[in-house]
């Protein structure tokens, strides 16, 4: 029987723990708000990830880091249907194009962002399959999750913190009569500013500009703390309502139930 839950429940973070400590093989998928993820695993070790429809091929994994040029990418889409990943990793080394290391390092920095992603997940459902393993035609890496789930945590409470700065991403942004000459913002904050406007809430900002919900309130708490925009009532929506701490009982409850779900993962 597949292991299932609520992302409400257990985060990220904690599920790769567990399977790290299980040295679980199998995929686990998980059901996002708007897309669905497939994170799978050889013996607790990441061997492969992908979300939603992105192009996680490794033509379009090593055009991204400049491993190969244009032509080479066109030229390689073009014959995309004839060979698998492993095909095509194997006839690039032959050709001297890319080395062996240079393949295995750029899809585990791959398969590590696309798990940074998800480190931001905080609703939709999960269950892990022990018999989904990865596709066939794609190359597997074998990378432990310690760092991983370190840097997860790290994220995690970075997220705590800006969530209590901005308690919600669907207020919008106004800016100050603060003037915006002479100020140096980076490439994403030139993103985000460009949308600010009390029609656009932060989450309609961060889905046009496809950065993650961390991304957004990392870059809308500088610009707060720049005294740049201001936190505005989006038109015709109410206040968004304070979440309710739990009550010690709620806590005792949440703890006995990632003890259960430790040792059903465990028996599997």
């Amino acid at each position: 029987m597949a292991l299932r839950g609520n992302l409400r429940d257990f985060t990220i973070t904690q599920l790769l723990n567990l399977i790290n400590l299980a040295s679980k093989t199998g995929t686990l998928v998980i059901d996002g708000s708007s897309e669905q993820a497939h994170v799978s695993f050889r013996e607790g070790k990441l061997a492969y990830a992908r979300i939603g429809k992105e192009d996680g091929s490794l033509a379009s994994v090593l055009y991204k880091s400049n491993k190969i040029n244009a032509n080479q990418y066109k030229a390689i889409m073009d014959r995309s249907g004839q060979m698998s990943d492993k095909e095509l990793g194997l006839l690039l080394i032959n050709a001297g194009y890319v080395s062996r290391e240079d393949i295995l390092l750029n899809l585990q920095g791959y398969f590590t962002d696309q798990i940074r992603r998800l480190f931001t997940w905080v609703e939709g459902v999960f269950r892990f399959e022990n018999e989904m393993l990865p596709p066939d035609d794609r190359i597997n890496v074998r990378l432990d999750l310690e760092n991983i789930i370190i840097e997860g945590s790290r994220q995690l409470r970075e997220l705590e913190q800006l969530q209590d700065e901005i308690p919600s991403l669907d207020m919008a942004l106004k800016f100050t009569e603060r003037p915006l000459t002479n100020v140096n913002l980076s490439v994403d904050e030139w993103k985000v500013v460009k949308f600010v406007d009390p029609k656009n809430t932060m989450r309609q900002i961060a889905k046009t500009n496809k950065l993650t919900e961390v991304e957004v309130r990392r870059i809308v708490y500088g610009l707060l703390q720049a005294g740049l925009v201001e936190l505005a009532r989006p038109a015709d929506a109410p206040l968004p309502q304070a979440p309710k701490p739990l009550a010690p009982q709620e806590k005792e409850e949440k703890k006995t139930l990632i003890n259960k779900l430790i040792g059903r993962i465990r028996s599997l």
